[in-house]
Protein backbone atom coordinates (compact mmCIF):
# COMPACT_ATOMS: atom_id res chain seq x y z
CA UNK A 1 0.00 0.00 0.00
CA UNK A 2 1.68 3.16 -1.01
CA UNK A 3 -0.60 5.60 -2.56
CA UNK A 4 -1.97 6.62 1.17
CA UNK A 5 -1.67 6.08 4.48
CA UNK A 6 -3.66 6.79 8.04
CA UNK A 7 -1.21 9.63 8.57
CA UNK A 8 -1.28 11.13 5.42
CA UNK A 9 -4.84 11.51 5.81
CA UNK A 10 -4.91 12.71 9.43
CA UNK A 11 -2.14 15.18 9.05
CA UNK A 12 -4.27 18.16 8.78
CA UNK A 13 -6.38 17.10 11.43
CA UNK A 14 -9.91 16.57 9.46
CA UNK A 15 -9.28 13.38 8.16
CA UNK A 16 -10.54 12.51 4.54
CA UNK A 17 -14.11 11.14 3.35
CA UNK A 18 -15.86 10.85 -0.25
CA UNK A 19 -19.42 10.01 -0.21
CA UNK A 20 -20.78 6.63 -0.54
CA UNK A 21 -19.54 5.30 -4.21
CA UNK A 22 -17.42 8.05 -5.06
CA UNK A 23 -14.08 7.39 -6.09
CA UNK A 24 -12.58 9.67 -4.56
CA UNK A 25 -11.51 7.52 -2.24
CA UNK A 26 -7.92 7.11 -1.68
CA UNK A 27 -5.97 3.70 -1.79
CA UNK A 28 -6.55 2.83 1.70
CA UNK A 29 -10.03 4.20 1.68
CA UNK A 30 -10.83 1.95 -0.88
CA UNK A 31 -9.51 -1.49 0.93
CA UNK A 32 -12.09 0.01 3.41
CA UNK A 33 -14.77 0.33 1.53
CA UNK A 34 -14.16 -3.54 -0.42
CA UNK A 35 -14.03 -5.29 3.40
CA UNK A 36 -17.43 -3.55 4.14
CA UNK A 37 -18.97 -4.38 0.72
CA UNK A 38 -17.90 -7.93 1.23
CA UNK A 39 -19.66 -8.29 4.66
CA UNK A 40 -22.84 -6.94 3.02
CA UNK A 41 -22.28 -3.15 4.79
CA UNK A 42 -21.92 0.35 2.49
CA UNK A 43 -20.43 2.18 5.22
CA UNK A 44 -16.93 2.81 6.91
CA UNK A 45 -15.59 5.10 9.88
CA UNK A 46 -11.75 4.86 11.18
CA UNK A 47 -11.23 7.41 14.18
CA UNK A 48 -8.72 8.28 16.93
CA UNK A 49 -10.34 6.67 20.58
CA UNK A 50 -11.50 9.69 22.05
CA UNK A 51 -9.29 11.13 24.73
CA UNK A 52 -9.70 13.50 28.04
CA UNK A 53 -8.16 16.57 25.57
CA UNK A 54 -9.24 15.49 22.49
CA UNK A 55 -13.21 14.05 22.47
CA UNK A 56 -14.37 15.64 19.21
CA UNK A 57 -15.14 13.77 15.91
CA UNK A 58 -13.80 16.40 13.59
CA UNK A 59 -10.21 16.16 15.79
CA UNK A 60 -10.32 12.16 15.95
CA UNK A 61 -12.11 11.33 12.29
CA UNK A 62 -9.32 9.92 10.33
CA UNK A 63 -11.19 8.12 7.47
CA UNK A 64 -14.66 7.35 6.13
CA UNK A 65 -17.36 7.13 2.81
CA UNK A 66 -19.90 8.77 5.26
CA UNK A 67 -21.94 11.85 3.17
CA UNK A 68 -20.45 15.10 3.98
CA UNK A 69 -23.47 16.29 5.58
CA UNK A 70 -23.69 13.30 7.78
CA UNK A 71 -19.90 14.38 8.95
CA UNK A 72 -20.72 17.81 9.70
CA UNK A 73 -24.19 17.62 11.82
CA UNK A 74 -22.52 14.55 13.47
CA UNK A 75 -19.60 17.21 14.52
CA UNK A 76 -21.45 20.19 15.04
CA UNK A 77 -23.87 17.64 17.85
CA UNK A 78 -21.14 17.31 20.16
CA UNK A 79 -22.06 13.89 21.05
CA UNK A 80 -19.27 11.60 20.04
CA UNK A 81 -16.81 11.70 22.74
CA UNK A 82 -19.92 10.78 25.32
CA UNK A 83 -21.55 8.17 22.55
CA UNK A 84 -22.42 4.90 23.39
CA UNK A 85 -20.01 3.72 20.27
CA UNK A 86 -17.36 5.07 22.60
CA UNK A 87 -19.20 4.06 25.89
CA UNK A 88 -19.75 -0.13 24.87
CA UNK A 89 -15.91 0.29 23.53
CA UNK A 90 -14.55 1.13 27.05
CA UNK A 91 -15.84 -1.56 28.78
CA UNK A 92 -15.57 -4.56 26.24
CA UNK A 93 -13.11 -5.40 23.91
CA UNK A 94 -15.73 -7.70 21.80
CA UNK A 95 -17.43 -6.12 18.81
CA UNK A 96 -20.49 -4.56 19.02
CA UNK A 97 -23.27 -4.69 16.78
CA UNK A 98 -25.96 -1.97 17.32
CA UNK A 99 -29.19 -1.46 14.89
CA UNK A 100 -29.71 2.10 16.60
CA UNK A 101 -28.59 4.77 18.79
CA UNK A 102 -24.80 4.05 18.39
CA UNK A 103 -23.62 7.32 17.58
CA UNK A 104 -26.12 8.95 20.76
CA UNK A 105 -26.08 8.42 24.10
CA UNK A 106 -29.50 9.66 25.64
CA UNK A 107 -32.93 10.41 25.57
CA UNK A 108 -33.63 13.96 23.65
CA UNK A 109 -34.59 15.95 20.85
CA UNK A 110 -30.90 16.00 19.36
CA UNK A 111 -30.36 12.46 19.69
CA UNK A 112 -33.88 11.51 18.33
CA UNK A 113 -32.91 13.83 15.43
CA UNK A 114 -29.51 12.64 15.21
CA UNK A 115 -30.74 9.01 14.86
CA UNK A 116 -33.03 9.98 12.20
CA UNK A 117 -30.48 11.55 9.98
CA UNK A 118 -28.19 7.86 10.18
CA UNK A 119 -30.75 6.03 9.60
CA UNK A 120 -31.83 8.22 6.47
CA UNK A 121 -28.09 8.14 5.56
CA UNK A 122 -28.51 4.19 5.41
CA UNK A 123 -26.63 3.40 8.83
CA UNK A 124 -29.23 1.38 10.03
CA UNK A 125 -26.98 -1.85 11.39
CA UNK A 126 -23.66 -0.85 12.79
CA UNK A 127 -21.10 -3.02 13.60
CA UNK A 128 -18.36 -1.69 15.58
CA UNK A 129 -14.70 -2.60 17.63
CA UNK A 130 -11.35 -1.21 18.44
CA UNK A 131 -7.83 -2.27 18.11
CA UNK A 132 -4.96 -0.41 18.71
CA UNK A 133 -1.44 -0.48 16.95
CA UNK A 134 2.09 -2.04 18.37
CA UNK A 135 2.63 1.71 20.10
CA UNK A 136 -1.20 0.86 21.93
CA UNK A 137 -2.38 3.95 20.36
CA UNK A 138 -6.02 3.00 19.58
CA UNK A 139 -8.02 3.63 17.08
CA UNK A 140 -12.45 2.49 16.64
CA UNK A 141 -13.50 0.88 13.09
CA UNK A 142 -17.33 1.21 12.38
CA UNK A 143 -19.12 -0.22 9.58
CA UNK A 144 -22.73 0.14 8.88
CA UNK A 145 -25.61 -0.11 6.39
CA UNK A 146 -28.51 -2.02 5.81
CA UNK A 147 -27.83 -5.57 7.46
CA UNK A 148 -30.08 -7.20 10.13
CA UNK A 149 -27.02 -10.30 10.96
CA UNK A 150 -23.79 -10.70 10.29
CA UNK A 151 -22.04 -14.29 10.24
CA UNK A 152 -18.96 -14.69 12.94
CA UNK A 153 -17.14 -15.67 9.64
CA UNK A 154 -18.15 -11.89 8.54
CA UNK A 155 -17.35 -10.14 11.66
CA UNK A 156 -13.85 -12.51 11.83
CA UNK A 157 -13.06 -11.15 8.25
CA UNK A 158 -13.59 -7.50 8.80
CA UNK A 159 -11.74 -7.80 12.64
CA UNK A 160 -8.68 -8.99 10.81
CA UNK A 161 -8.85 -7.27 7.74
CA UNK A 162 -8.68 -4.22 10.09
CA UNK A 163 -5.98 -5.54 11.72
CA UNK A 164 -4.08 -5.94 8.46
CA UNK A 165 -4.47 -2.89 7.10
CA UNK A 166 -3.56 -0.71 10.91
CA UNK A 167 -0.44 -2.62 11.44
CA UNK A 168 0.71 -1.64 7.68
CA UNK A 169 0.22 1.70 8.67
CA UNK A 170 0.44 2.82 12.22
CA UNK A 171 3.96 4.07 12.01
CA UNK A 172 2.89 6.35 9.85
CA UNK A 173 0.02 7.37 12.18
CA UNK A 174 2.46 7.50 15.13
CA UNK A 175 4.97 9.92 12.94
CA UNK A 176 2.06 12.41 12.37
CA UNK A 177 1.02 12.62 16.24
CA UNK A 178 2.89 15.34 17.71
CA UNK A 179 3.73 18.89 17.98
CA UNK A 180 3.08 21.56 15.21
CA UNK A 181 6.48 22.78 16.28
CA UNK A 182 9.90 21.26 18.20
CA UNK A 183 9.46 22.39 21.73
CA UNK A 184 13.01 24.08 22.73
CA UNK A 185 15.37 22.33 25.63
CA UNK A 186 13.97 25.13 27.67
CA UNK A 187 10.03 25.20 27.51
CA UNK A 188 10.45 21.58 28.07
CA UNK A 189 11.92 21.98 31.31
CA UNK A 190 9.14 24.42 31.95
CA UNK A 191 6.80 22.30 31.29
CA UNK A 192 8.42 19.52 33.24
CA UNK A 193 8.65 21.62 36.28
CA UNK A 194 4.58 22.70 35.73
CA UNK A 195 3.62 19.08 35.34
CA UNK A 196 5.44 18.58 38.80
CA UNK A 197 2.84 21.33 40.25
CA UNK A 198 5.49 23.97 40.44
CA UNK A 199 4.38 28.06 40.12
CA UNK A 200 5.98 29.91 37.49
CA UNK A 201 8.18 31.31 40.62
CA UNK A 202 9.27 28.10 41.89
CA UNK A 203 10.19 27.27 38.03
CA UNK A 204 11.93 30.56 37.63
CA UNK A 205 13.80 29.95 40.86
CA UNK A 206 15.01 26.44 40.22
CA UNK A 207 16.15 27.36 36.70
CA UNK A 208 17.39 30.98 37.49
CA UNK A 209 15.16 33.29 35.16
CA UNK A 210 12.60 35.71 35.70
CA UNK A 211 8.80 34.37 36.58
CA UNK A 212 7.99 36.09 33.62
CA UNK A 213 10.30 34.55 31.13
CA UNK A 214 8.70 31.13 32.24
CA UNK A 215 5.56 32.77 31.59
CA UNK A 216 6.54 33.22 28.12
CA UNK A 217 8.02 29.91 27.70
CA UNK A 218 4.74 28.50 29.19
CA UNK A 219 2.55 30.46 26.57
CA UNK A 220 4.94 29.17 23.70
CA UNK A 221 4.33 25.65 24.61
CA UNK A 222 0.67 26.18 25.31
CA UNK A 223 0.93 27.74 21.61
CA UNK A 224 2.91 25.14 19.84
CA UNK A 225 0.55 22.30 21.74
CA UNK A 226 -2.83 23.94 20.71
CA UNK A 227 -3.26 23.76 24.60
CA UNK A 228 -6.08 26.19 26.38
CA UNK A 229 -3.95 25.96 29.77
CA UNK A 230 -1.20 24.09 31.92
CA UNK A 231 -3.07 21.21 32.38
CA UNK A 232 -3.94 20.61 29.06
CA UNK A 233 -0.49 21.08 27.77
CA UNK A 234 1.05 18.53 30.32
CA UNK A 235 -1.68 16.16 29.29
CA UNK A 236 -0.94 16.52 24.99
CA UNK A 237 3.16 16.75 26.40
CA UNK A 238 2.38 13.11 27.77
CA UNK A 239 0.35 11.84 24.89
CA UNK A 240 2.40 12.64 22.48
CA UNK A 241 5.67 11.50 24.96
CA UNK A 242 7.69 14.32 25.52
CA UNK A 243 7.71 13.95 29.22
Amino acid sequence: MTESTFGELAQDGSGATADAGNSALCAIGRQFQSLARKAGLDFFLVTRFPLGDRIEFAANHLLSNWPRALIDGYDASDMFGISTLVSRLKDSILPAFCRKGLFSNRASKLAEDLDKAFLTAGLQDNLAFSLHDAELNQYIFVFSGTKERLEQSEISALYFGCMELLDTCFNNIRAQEGPRERLSARELECLKWSAAGKSSEEIAIILGISAHTVVSYLKSVMRKLDAVNRMQAVARACRYRLL
